[in-house]
């Protein structure tokens, strides 16, 4: 069975994050608490702790995985962004959105969407996800913790541990997240695209870019 650790999730104890980033960098998958949902994790550069997260996921090489930022910097390390695209990132980050944007030279080959050359990239508002970033000095490579044939995410962290058993090696337990995903937003070509409508408000998203 996977290591089960129940946090504070205001005040997150800082040694249990500690043995979460030890984790990451030995080639770990862990769960943890976002601002939407529980999402799976694994370090960016690690191809068979991503293998082990589209398995439990069930997804093929198409899916969008999601690169989990500290901040506007770690975004603009992996992305390439316009003008109009980095003002929408900085009134709209953190919260619970995650953006579709053009990869960068940066991104690892196998992160990149296949056919399209993007990532997805979001920068959180939870003070688990804030703490563990900071802790690992750089993005998680996530994707929320829906498993195959069920209806919603999974939203109670000690019936996750219970669920996945050995297939994750770590459960952050930092309360409920709630049901609902981030909203997904496209900002790979000249104007937003919303492509699912979630937690986060879309109305800012809908007509041209800013100018």
């Amino acid at each position: 069975m996977s290591i089960y650790l129940q946090l504070h999730p205001v005040s997150p104890q800082r040694r249990y994050i500690r043995q979460a980033v030890e984790c990451l960098r030995g080639g770990g998958v862990i769960v943890y608490p976002t601002d939407s949902c529980y999402a799976l994790g694994c370090h960016i550069g690690d191809k068979g702790a991503l293998a082990r997260i589209s398995a439990i996921r069930n997804v093929d090489r198409h899916h969008h995985f999601t690169l989990v930022c500290r901040d506007l910097a770690d975004v603009g390390k992996y992305a390439l962004l316009e003008n109009w695209q980095y003002r929408l990132l900085r009134a709209y980050t953190p919260g619970a959105y995650t953006f579709i944007l053009r990869a960068s030279k940066e991104t690892p080959r196998r992160l990149k969407h296949e056919r399209r050359g993007t990532i997805g990239l979001r920068v959180p508002d939870h003070p688990v996800t804030a703490l563990l970033l900071a802790e690992l000095g750089e993005p998680i490579m996530s994707s929320t913790l829906w498993l195959p044939g069920e209806d919603a995410p999974r939203t109670d962290a000690a019936e996750i541990h219970q669920v996945l058993g050995n297939r994750v090696d770590l459960v952050l337990d930092g309360g409920h997240c709630g049901l609902v995903p981030t909203s997904v937003i496209d900002l790979s070509a000249d104007h937003p695209v919303v492509v699912r409508k979630g937690r986060g408000d879309v109305s800012p998203f809908v007509g041209p870019p800013p100018v």
